[in-house]
C-alpha cells in the first residue's frame, strides 16, 4: 500500500495514528537537528517532521524539490498551527521514509504565484498542473461538467456521441483538414460542431441530445479562442424560441447555484439585437453598470439639435457622433483627459481623437469644443444625454461601425476604471431578434450572420423572397451573455427542404451545390423533420468566468499557446515522408 490518506485528508481528530503518505516535496526547511518537510498531492498539503533520528539518513539521501516520496508516521498536533491549511493542525512525525523518484530542479517555482513565464510553463505544462491555482481551475471545471450533465439528465436529454472525421461543409470558420488513405485525394474536416449532426438526431426522433464536445476551427487565437474547445452542445425537437430559453436559462441558474452558491431568482432580461447595438455598440452588453450610448448623429441623421448650427468640421462631417455620460467625473484633470484621448487612438481602437464635456457642480459646462459649442448648445447635449452635475460627457466622432465599436470598447474601459466591473456580480442576459444576413460589401453577397441553417423569425418568412429585404430579415436565434462575453447561443432551426433551399439559394449556392454539400440534411428533410432548435455553451469560457479570469487557457488541461502551437509536445510537427507518400501528399 503506498499510501493509507493523502496529503489533504489528516485533521486533530487523527492524532496518535499511524499513517502512509505519498506524494511530493513542495518545500525542506532545516532547523538545526530537525527538518520539516511540506508533502503535496492532489489534495493538499500536510507538514512532515524529521527529527534527529532521522536527519542523518536524510543528510546522507537529501531530499529535492519535486521528489516522490512515501513516508510512514504517526500523526501529531502541531504546536505552531497553519490557520491556512485543511491540514494546520496537525503533523507527521516520520519513523521511516523511501525516495520513490528524484527530479531534476524545477525550471519555475511551482507555487501559488511562480515566476514562470507562459511559453516556460506551457512547455512543462505537467509541471504547471501541479500548482494550486491550476488544481482548482480544473476542479472546477469538473464541477461545471458534472453539474450540466446532471441538470440535463434531469430535463430528459440523453448524451449522443456524433463523429470527428466528417465532410468539409462551410460554418462560418476554416476547417482543419484530414487526408485519408483509403480515399486517393479526398479528405475528412474535424467537426466545427456537431451542427447537422444534431440535426439528424432530431430527424431520427431523438427529442433532447447533448454532448459536452470538442470542436475545432482553424482561426487566429486570443485569450478566449483555441483551435481545439469544448462546448456544451444541445438540441430539441417539438420547441419553439421559449421553451429553449426557458430550458437553458434554467441551466444557467442550476449550474451558478451549484458551483458559486449564487441563487438567482429574477428571469433574465431579453435584449433585441437592434437595442444592443444601439444602447451599448455592441452584441454582448455588460449590464453590471448603466452609461448607455447616446446617439447624436447617425448615418448623418441628426438626433441631437445642438449639432446644427455650428461650424465644426469635426461634427460637421462625421457621419455618425456616439457618447457617454460618466458619472461623478467631472473633476477629470486634464491630463486624464489627455491620456483618454491617446487611448481611443491606440491603433486597436482607431480614433483620431476624443471631444468631452465637463458637466460642472454650478450648472455650467467646460469643454474641449467650447470654440464651436456655447454654454446653451453644451445644454442641449447634455440633457440629450441624461447627464447630471458632476458627469463627464465623452463624444466620438466619425464612420458609424467604427465609432460604435470604439464607443462599446470605451464604454467598457471606464466601466473598469471607475470599479463597476465587480467580478463577483453576474448579470446574466439573452439577446434576441438577430438579423439573418449580413451583407459582404468587397464581395457583393449576402451571408448568414450565424450559420445557413437558422430560421427567420416565422413573421419574416415572406420576406425570403425579396433580395431587396434581406436586411429586414430577423433570425429566430439568441445568444446567453454573461457580464460582457456571450456564452452560449443558438437559434430555431430550418426544419422544411423548399425553405433550407430558399436559404442556400440567398447565399449564392445554386441547387447542384447546395445538393453536393448539403444534400444529406435535405434528403432527411423528406422524410419527416420535426421543428427543432438548439443551443450551444462555450464551455472553457463558461468556466473560465466562473473562475473569475478572461484567459480560457487555464481551465484547459493542455492548451495551445497564441500561435497554435503545443509547445511541450512541439506540435504541429513534419512527419516522416513514408506517411506523405502513403497518403499521396506533395509538399511544395
Amino acid at each position: 500500500m503506498y499510501r493509507s490518506h493523502t496529503c489533504g485528508e489528516l485533521r486533530i481528530d487523527n492524532a496518535r495514528q499511524e499513517v502512509t503518505l505519498a506524494g511530493w516535496v513542495q518545500t525542506l526547511r532545516k532547523f538545526g537537528s530537525i527538518t520539516f518537510v511540506d508533502l503535496r498531492d492532489r489534495y493538499g498539503i500536510t507538514q512532515l517532521l524529521f527529527n534527529e533520528s532521522l536527519n542523518t539518513r536524510l543528510n546522507e539521501t537529501p531530499l529535492g524539490r519535486e521528489f516522490v516520496v512515501q513516508v510512514k508516521g504517526v500523526v501529531l498536533e502541531r504546536s505552531n498551527k497553519n490557520p491556512k491549511l485543511p491540514t494546520g493542525d496537525i503533523e507527521i512525525e516520520v519513523q521511516d521514509f523511501a525516495i520513490m523518484n528524484g527530479a531534476a530542479v524545477p525550471p519555475f517555482t511551482i507555487e501559488e504565484d511562480t515566476d514562470g513565464g507562459d511559453e516556460l510553463r506551457m512547455k512543462y505544462r505537467f509541471l504547471d498542473l501541479r500548482r494550486p491555482v491550476l488544481k482548482r481551475n480544473l476542479e472546477l471545471r469538473y464541477k461545471v461538467n458534472r453539474a450540466v450533465r446532471n441538470y440535463l439528465d434531469i430535463q430528459g436529454f440523453w448524451d449522443i456521441e456524433t463523429p470527428f472525421l466528417i465532410k468539409s461543409t462551410p460554418e462560418g470558420a476554416r476547417d482543419f483538414i484530414v487526408p485519408s488513405r483509403m480515399n486517393e485525394g479526398q479528405f475528412y474536416a474535424l467537426p466545427q460542431s456537431p451542427q447537422t449532426f444534431k440535426q439528424l438526431l432530431m430527424v431520427s426522433g431523438y427529442d433532447r441530445y447533448y454532448q459536452i464536445v470538442k470542436c475545432f476551427r482553424d482561426e487566429d487565437l486570443r485569450a478566449d479562442r483555441q483551435p481545439e474547445f469544448t462546448q456544451i452542445d444541445c438540441e430539441m425537437s417539438f420547441v419553439e424560441q421559449e421553451d429553449v430559453l426557458q430550458t437553458f436559462e434554467g441551466l444557467f441558474k442550476h449550474v451558478f447555484r451549484e458551483i458559486k452558491g449564487v441563487e438567482i431568482i429574477e428571469a433574465f432580461p431579453r435584449i433585441p439585437w437592434d437595442d444592443a447595438m444601439w444602447h451599448y455598440g455592441n452584441d454582448k452588453p455588460d449590464i453590471r453598470f448603466e452609461m448607455t450610448i447616446h446617439n447624436l448623429k447617425v448615418n448623418d441623421a441628426v438626433h441631437c439639435d445642438a449639432l446644427n448650427g455650428v461650424d465644426f468640421k469635426v461634427t460637421d462631417e462625421a457621419e455618425t457622433i456616439l457618447a457617454i455620460s460618466v458619472a461623478n467625473a467631472s473633476e477629470y484633470t486634464r491630463k486624464q483627459t489627455d491620456e483618454l484621448t491617446e487611448w481611443v487612438k491606440r491603433p486597436q481602437i482607431g480614433m483620431t481623437g476624443l471631444l468631452f464635456i465637463k458637466c460642472n457642480p454650478d450648472g455650467t459646462f467646460k469643454s474641449s469644443v467650447d470654440k464651436f459649442f456655447n454654454q446653451e448648445k453644451l445644454k442641449t447635449i447634455a440633457t440629450f444625454c441624461n447627464a447630471k452635475a458632476g458627469n463627464l460627457i465623452l463624444l466620438l466622432a466619425g464612420k458609424e461601425s467604427r465609432t460604435r465599436k470604439a464607443m462599446s470598447e470605451l464604454r467598457l474601459e471606464m466601466g473598469g476604471r471607475l470599479g463597476l466591473r465587480n467580478p463577483d456580480v453576474y448579470k446574466p442576459l439573452w439577446v434576441v431578434d438577430f438579423p439573418l444576413f449580413e451583407h459582404d460589401e468587397d464581395e457583393d453577397r449576402w451571408m448568414a450572420r450565424h450559420h445557413p441553417f437558422t430560421a427567420p423569425k416565422p413573421e419574416h418568412i415572406a420576406m425570403m423572397n425579396n433580395r431587396e429585404r434581406y436586411a429586414e430579415i430577423k433570425a429566430n436565434a439568441y445568444d446567453i451573455v454573461l457580464n460582457g462575453t456571450e456564452i452560449g447561443g443558438g437559434s430555431i432551426r430550418i426544419y422544411q427542404r423548399d425553405l433550407q433551399e430558399q436559404m442556400f439559394a440567398a447565399l449564392g449556392m445554386d441547387k447542384e451545390e447546395a445538393q453536393e454539400k448539403f444534400g444529406f440534411l435535405l434528403g432527411a428533410f423528406d422524410y419527416g423533420a420535426p421543428p427543432h432548435g438548439d443551443i450551444a455553451f462555450g464551455f472553457d469560457r463558461l468556466c473560465a468566468l466562473l473562475g473569475g479570469q478572461e484567459s480560457i487557457r487555464d481551465f484547459i488541461a493542455f492548451p495551445k499557446n497564441n500561435a497554435g502551437r503545443d509547445v511541450m509536445l512541439d506540435a504541429p510537427s513534419p512527419v516522416d515522408q513514408h506517411l506523405l507518400n502513403e497518403l499521396r501528399l506533395r509538399l511544395s
